[in-house]
């Protein structure tokens, strides 16, 4: 063995650890010392024939010489962690960048690729996808001037005061916001005439046919003020008459545009008061789009993904994870309900339904009529309600027409995942037909998170114990014609997304690069022994 790591243990870690051990025990038999030692030859070289592949990710494979060869020297395939996921290509505005993603597929070669993921609810530019959808509708632009009179009456105009005095005020408490607000002062009732007391605002451009909302804040010194609002320069349209209390009240009045250009007018001409008047704003009235119409943009989005992505990489991908983890826990197709909400989460199927997949399906295999096409989900052989519900998921979409040639078991797993529920497992999805990935395999050694946990060569052992029980049930249950293969999700421990700052060790290398037990175990495994 290679540096293994040697430490000493408190009382009460042992304690911990013994116990641990003797559980795992009962499971999986005796502690198989010196029982796998063989690390030798490469995984690619084992003669199971499948792929035996491993997630990597920019920029170690990059940069790093000898995180790349071990990848080359030991595996046969590679799936990209990250890098061909929706958040890593498509940027804010929609446009796509492969310029990380074109530079991992050279550096890895002449090696196969397996494509990672199409369809996903997490890992993307929500900030996008609301946006261009209509999930979010963007905030207009202010189009008043000087609308909090912050700058006097700058761009404002006095059109006819018949005896009213009209100034900027910074007197202690006029202001609804900031330190200014306009002061009307009309000494004398003009009734039925608002327009004799009144002021416009600069012009702002506006689009004929489009509404626009005009609100500001207002009050009187004395109960029962009236204003209104009109519109300029010509065919005007008039706000009805409001009646103005004493402490500061918000008015909106929303009208249609008739010009390309336009202005409005407060009229307060009509009862004899002071009126405070500030926070006046004028934005365009942006409609929220229907369901339907929300469904449509995501389509379209999830086609243009799917078309680029299958269409640019088609000469290098030869197999894609279509869709990831359809359905949750309890085997439901995933809603916004029973989905934790992200910043990078969009649950497609919460606005297309359950086409969403079959809709997915359909555009890559037209992008590329000759590529493997699989279905990938986590908990399948903890969960037999989940995987239940995924298989008649898929056989539903197949009848429909979805091209789907395999499904892909990701197996996250830990050192007291249940044996049985691994075969049972692999037995039900080889009864589809269909072949059989396992997708993301690693196996936590410290599933509980004890606290200074060690990884000793006896826990070494129970880990590569489990590692060996997947491959081999993996071998034994799926007919060889449906083993696409297996991928580990990641090199080494330091570098896998379970690390948790040093408190799990869930993957065959050591940081520095140096094979564990578990390495022997697979290659042992894929070598039938």
């Amino acid at each position: 063995m290679k540096n293994i790591l040697y430490r000493v243990m408190t009382p009460s870690v042992l304690m911990v650890l013994f116990f641990s051990a003797c559980t795992k025990m009962k499971d999986i038999g005796v502690l198989t010392t010196g029982g796998y030692v063989d690390t030798t030859s490469a995984l690619k070289d084992a003669g199971n024939g499948g792929f035996i592949g491993v997630a990597i990710d920019y920029p170690a494979m990059v940069t790093n010489s000898m995180y790349s060869s071990v990848v080359k020297r030991d595996f046969n395939q590679v799936t990209f962690g990250n890098l061909m996921k929706h958040s890593s290509i498509v940027k804010d505005n929609g446009t796509m960048d492969f310029t990380n993603t074109d530079a991992l597929v050279a550096a890895v070669g002449s090696m196969d690729i397996f494509g990672h993921t199409l369809g996903w609810h997490s890992q993307l530019n929500t900030t996008w996808l609301k946006s261009y959808s209509g999930l979010v509708v963007p905030a207009a632009a202010e189009l008043a001037t000087n609308p909090g009179f912050e700058s006097g009456m700058t761009g404002w105009s006095i059109f006819n005061t018949n005896g009213a005095t009209i100034a900027a005020s910074t007197a202690t408490g006029d202001a609804h916001s900031g330190t200014t607000c306009m002061k009307v002062v009309n000494p004398t009732a003009q009734t039925g005439n608002q327009w004799k007391v009144q002021v416009s605002s600069a012009a702002f451009a506006t689009t004929p046919t489009k509404q626009y909302v005009i609100s500001y804040w207002v009050k009187a010194a004395s109960a029962g003020g009236s204003i209104r609002l009109s519109t300029g320069p010509t065919s005007a349209q008039y706000q009805g008459d409001q009646t103005i209390g004493t402490t500061y009240q918000q008015v909106s009045w929303t009208i249609t545009a008739s010009l390309t250009s336009m202005t409005f007018l407060f009229d307060m001409g009509q009862v004899a008061n002071t009126y405070f008047i500030d926070d006046v704003s004028v934005k365009e009235v942006v409609p929220v789009p229907a369901g339907s119409a929300i469904a449509a943009k995501l389509d379209t989005a999830l086609g243009t993904y799917i078309t680029t992505m299958v269409s640019r990489y088609k000469t290098k991908v030869r197999a894609w994870d279509v869709i990831n983890e359809l359905v949750d826990d309890n085997g439901n197709l995933r809603n916004n309900s029973n989905t934790t909400a992200a910043s990078d989460v969009l649950v497609w199927s919460n606005y297309l339904g359950r086409d969403y997949a079959l809709k997915a399906f359909n555009y890559a295999s037209a992008a590329d009529p000759t590529a493997l096409l699989f279905i990938n989900e986590y908990n399948l052989e903890s969960r037999p309600a989940k995987l239940d519900s995924l298989i008649a998921m898929v056989a539903e979409l197949k009848g429909k027409g979805a091209k789907i040639d395999g499904i892909g078991t990701q197996m996250h797993i830990a050192r007291n995942t249940s044996y049985d529920g691994i075969d049972q497992m692999f037995k039900k999805l080889a009864a589809t037909g269909l072949k059989i990935h396992v997708s993301e395999l690693d196996v936590k050694i410290n599933p509980s998170v004890v606290s200074g946990y060690i990884l000793t060569p006896m826990e070494q052992n129970y880990q590569a114990q489990v590692y060996s029980y997947v491959v081999k049930s993996y071998l034994k249950n799926v007919p060889k014609a449906q083993q696409y293969g297996i991928t580990i999700w990641g090199l080494t421990d330091d570098s896998s997304w379970l690390y948790n700052n040093g408190k799990e060790f869930p993957l065959m290398y050591n940081a520095n690069f140096s094979k564990k037990q578990a390495y022997s175990a697979v290659l042992q495994a894929l070598k039938g022994l």
